[in-house]
């Protein structure tokens, strides 16, 4: 009988450390952050992959009077009178339009002065991508926008100034 009491005693102090309530309290737990860590990575993944198709394609883009060289995190443009730059990340929503802000500077035909520095100044540069075309329009302060079309590997119509 001694035996027996020492034994139900052993399981009683057994069974009150691993007790099914705190069994089930460390398993919900437990399923509780696979969830949450679960759910987490789904979020990061679509972020991720979102991330990396909303970008302007790299790559040169032409049209009549204007050329763009996209690059990972710029973008250089030429036009027939001018150039313009814009930094950054070049990202696109989901409908496929931008807002971009960026320097533009004008140029001119004839000589240029030894000491003569060009100017820029800021542009905002909007439009949209559909496919292979890209429509692009200039704002340069006050003045009337510009639209511009241009396709993912053509080459430029540029008639530059002299």
């Amino acid at each position: 009988m001694v035996v027996l009491t020492r034994s139900v005693a052993y399981y009683a102090v057994i069974c009150q450390k691993v007790s099914p309530r705190h069994t089930m309290r460390g398993l919900m737990f437990s399923r509780h952050r696979i969830a949450v860590l679960v759910l987490l990575l789904a979020v990061c993944s679509v972020a991720g992959e979102t991330r990396k198709m909303q970008r302007i394609p790299t790559g040169n883009w032409g049209g009549q009077h204007i050329k763009i060289k996209v690059s990972a995190q710029s973008a250089a443009i030429e036009y027939d009178c001018a150039t313009g730059v814009i930094q950054g990340p070049l990202v696109v929503d989901r409908n496929g339009n931008f807002n971009l802000h960026g320097m533009h500077r004008m140029e001119r035909g004839g000589p240029v002065r030894a000491d003569e520095t060009a100017r820029g100044v800021p542009a905002n540069y909007t439009g949209s991508i559909r496919g292979n075309t890209m429509t692009f329009n200039l704002k340069v302060g006050d003045s009337e926008v510009e639209t511009f079309t241009l396709v993912k590997g053509k080459e430029a119509e540029l008639f530059k100034c002299k």
